[in-house]
């Protein structure tokens, strides 16, 4: 196993993406797409986009093997501005952040202690103690163009030390994952928001502890989920989407099939401002085609110096066929 400073990498890291395979319930996809290559997605470990509602500026993790940082990035006619660490993070490993859809609020994951003084937090799952690499959820709170400070979640949220990827729902419910005790699988929980506070976790029927289930990404009105799992017919850690019925309960979850989904790593599913466009994380990598002649030995450089490279990084791809509310037609976001 691969030491990573986010609890979703769980398998070892595969640098070519194959074709599709017969694991195939894909005729809804349309194929994804890099994600701002060499801005966004670089040459580092890349991940976990989160946008703000008008989708112009852009909240991003990105790591190596001794931690992880927010960045910070905006839109403009010229494109993305390069990235600049977050006002909330640098001091310590922080990762995974969450906008709430109306942008009020973000939720993060910080190895932070939990009182001043303290020291990093460890993590503890699948049978294995990792110093420092701990998760609890933060919140900040918008003040005007800025955050105000971060403040830890509750203790009934963050009763373990390796909580790890929210997602925030319209009423301020989040969604997060943690492991059912120190040798458990990973597993998807929700707090409800409720009465000005948030209530003790629940566990989402269908994440039952026997597969890691991993990086929910839950629509505002909770009507549909995407996440990650080594459920099968999951060849490494595959994306899946979830519909929620309207008498609140949670379908079968649907494997994304293997246009969507590469060798490998494809996770921390997120979804763009318009909720049909479904943003991940993937180590797939372009394929290269021999014999080549040098100048496009030189493009092929090129591009693995910038980000092709098998780390992480984001690719986007439309959710229409997937979840009803996006019809057919959509097509994937701006980017």
């Amino acid at each position: 196993m691969t030491k990573r400073p986010v609890a979703w990498r769980l398998l070892p890291l595969v640098a070519f993406a194959g074709a599709a395979s017969s694991n195939d319930d894909s005729g809804a996809a349309s194929a994804p797409v890099v994600f701002a290559p060499g801005i966004v997605s670089g040459p580092a470990h890349d991940s976990a986009p989160t946008f703000t509602p008008d989708g112009d500026t852009l909240y991003f993790q990105r790591s190596s093997n001794e931690g992880a940082t927010i960045l910070e990035t905006h839109r403009s006619a010229e494109g993305w501005s390069k990235p600049q660490v977050a006002p909330f993070s640098g001091v310590w490993s922080d990762m995974e952040a969450s906008l709430a859809p109306d942008g009020s609020f973000l939720i993060f994951v910080s190895n932070r202690p939990a009182h001043a003084g303290g020291k990093p937090i460890d993590a503890e799952y699948q049978g294995r103690r990792r110093p420092g690499q701990g998760g609890n959820l933060w919140r900040a709170d918008r003040v005007g163009d800025g955050w105000g400070e971060p403040w830890r979640l509750p203790d009934a949220v963050n009763r373990s030390d390796s909580t790890f990827a929210t997602s925030i729902a319209a009423d301020g419910s989040v969604y997060f994952m943690q492991p059912l005790g120190a040798g458990g699988k990973f597993r998807l929980y929700r707090s409800r928001f409720d009465r000005g506070g948030y209530q003790p976790p629940e566990p989402l029927a269908f994440s039952d502890g026997n597969t890691n289930d991993v990086d929910p990404a839950v629509a505002p009105d909770q009507s549909y989920l995407v996440f990650a799992s080594s459920r099968a017919p999951a060849k490494g850690m595959d994306l899946f989407v979830v519909l929620r019925g309207a008498d609140g309960t949670w379908g079968t979850p649907r494997h994304m099939g293997d246009i969507v989904n590469a060798e490998g790593s494809d996770a921390e599913p997120r979804l763009g401002p318009d909720r049909c466009t479904l943003y991940f994380s993937s180590e797939r990598t372009q394929p290269v085609a021999y014999p080549r002649d040098r100048a496009q030995a030189e493009r092929d450089l090129a591009r693995i110096q910038a980000w092709d490279n098998g780390q992480y990084n984001i690719w986007r791809t439309s959710l229409a066929g997937w979840v009803p509310a996006c019809g057919a037609e959509k097509t994937a976001g701006a980017g």
